[in-house]
């Protein structure tokens, strides 16, 4: 990053799609389809060009040298937009994920903490409980259609819940009313109002607002119930104040130290950021990946293969090593999320003036980072839009990683990527060990299409399985 030159490119000499008075380019904007109108014009306007939405300025970059050099920059230079930080602040779940300059620093340990790989290995014994019990809700099928992020959302769930705040909800096994159903809509909502023209539900509120309002409090409820659990777990056992057993407990033994700046909100928020984050993510991931596997069937025996030679007899991996040994359906996550990226485009806001690819980008301005464009680009990957696993096997796949990175990258790479990446290869192990995937679809028998709803999401889909 450098200060800007007098040589550097304005963003009104960039390139980009003619605009109208007033609204620039919104009326060309559908927000589910927002990341595939940008990476249109791309292929229109080259790697970095600009746009207009009502009154707001972007520069579009699908470069992934400079997406490199702007994230490793955070929260320096590029942090989270205004807009988003305060609309999740809004929606309560401004902890880390909003937070930029010394608030993000003051948390960042922490959750690094509760992630990394050591102290997920710890958890893997509930994490085989957990896909235990996924793998009987599918028995109990019989054959029926799946409805597919559902059933990976409850499993997701579950599965931070027990990791990053000790406490089995064993969403999979109950029916009824979860937390899924008012977690669900609120990214959505987040991404609406992100790119709204101005705040309105400040002043008004819309029917779809007060809808978002009922699930807010539902869904506030059972994160105060997570903090009341882990506090009581503190009283009874005051060695966890020495040696806290998981991220919940962790910060509020910070937020009780004496001269602490964490706040109660502070805990709450990372507590909804932790159950947003690892539930959307993971599970349309997975749901991707099982759906091009159910379009390339010989990637699919492939992988079943791989994942009955590890398991031998057995439904469910029940060793951690086990995991590690499935390198074909590894690579089978690489590949999906090169191609079908949750997040295919990342919202960065300049802190300061400052030049990108002799760009010359004041302070203020939103940069949107193309994340999947130079991953489905030829220059970077041959035959860029098939489905190859094997590309992640070979040795260029080193040089793969610095085009593909579905996790972002520098210090705010995500925190919980090696948990994603166990929590997938363990619920494909239990799908492929015990069962025969026949096939997955969309659930109203259209094509499959994307979705942008902050993450990107497939059509409601279908899956139906025989049990081995």
């Amino acid at each position: 990053m450098h200060a800007i030159a007098a040589s550097a490119t304005r963003i009104a000499d960039l390139p980009g799609p003619p605009g109208l008075p007033l609204i620039g380019n919104a009326h060309q904007i559908r927000l589910p389809h927002f990341h595939e109108q940008l990476e249109a014009w791309r292929e229109q306007y080259g790697d970095a060009y600009r746009v207009r939405i009502w009154s707001r300025r972007f520069v579009v970059i699908a470069d992934p040298q400079l997406a490199t050099e702007a994230l490793r920059d955070r929260p320096g230079t590029f942090g989270r937009t205004a807009r988003v930080s305060s609309a999740a602040t809004e929606l309560g779940f401004g902890g880390l994920f909003a937070a930029n300059g010394e608030k993000w620093r003051r948390q960042r340990p922490m959750v690094m903490a509760a992630f990394d790989p050591g102290h997920i290995r710890r958890y893997f014994p509930a994490l085989v409980q957990v896909a235990g019990r996924l793998s009987r809700r599918w028995q109990r099928t019989g054959g029926q259609g799946i409805p597919l992020q559902s059933d990976l959302m409850r499993y997701t769930v579950d599965v931070i819940a027990g990791l990053a705040f000790g406490t089995d909800i064993n969403t999979l096994e109950g029916e009824g009313d979860v937390i899924q159903q008012h977690m669900d809509k609120i990214l959505p909502m987040l991404f609406s109002r992100t790119l709204a023209p101005f705040p309105y539900w400040r002043w008004v509120k819309l029917p779809r607002d007060r809808v978002l309002d009922s699930h807010l409090a539902a869904f506030r409820t059972a994160v105060q119930e997570f903090i009341a659990a882990a506090r009581e777990r503190i009283r009874d056992n005051p060695g966890l104040r020495e040696a806290p057993a998981n991220l919940i407990e962790a910060m509020i033994v910070a937020r009780d130290q004496p001269g602490n700046a964490l706040r109660d909100e502070d805990v709450a928020a990372n507590v909804a950021t932790m159950l947003l984050a690892g539930e959307d993510t993971t599970a349309n991931t997975l749901a991707w990946m099982l759906y091009l596997l159910s379009r390339h069937r010989w990637a699919l025996e492939r992988a079943s293969a791989e994942v009955r030679r590890v398991l031998g007899d057995a439904r469910v991996p029940t060793r951690y090593e086990q995991l590690e040994q499935l390198e074909f359906v590894e690579a089978c996550v690489h590949e999906t999320m090169r191609l079908k990226p949750v997040a295919p485009l990342l919202l960065q806001q300049a802190a300061r003036d400052t030049t990108l690819g002799g760009i010359s980008i004041p302070a203020g301005t939103t940069c949107a980072f193309l994340m999947r464009a130079p991953a489905t680009d030829p220059r970077h990957f041959p035959q860029p839009l098939a489905f190859d696993p094997d590309r992640w096997l070979r040795e260029e796949s080193a040089g793969a990683k610095r085009i593909s990175m579905p996790f972002g990258a520098g210090p705010r790479m995500c925190p919980g990527r090696y948990l994603a990446l166990l929590e997938m290869k363990m619920a494909m192990a239990t799908l492929l060990g015990g069962f025969d995937l026949a096939s997955v679809a969309s659930a109203d028998g259209k094509p499959v299409a994307e979705r942008l709803t902050f993450t990107m999401t497939p059509t409601p889909l279908v899956m139906h399985l025989r049990a081995r």
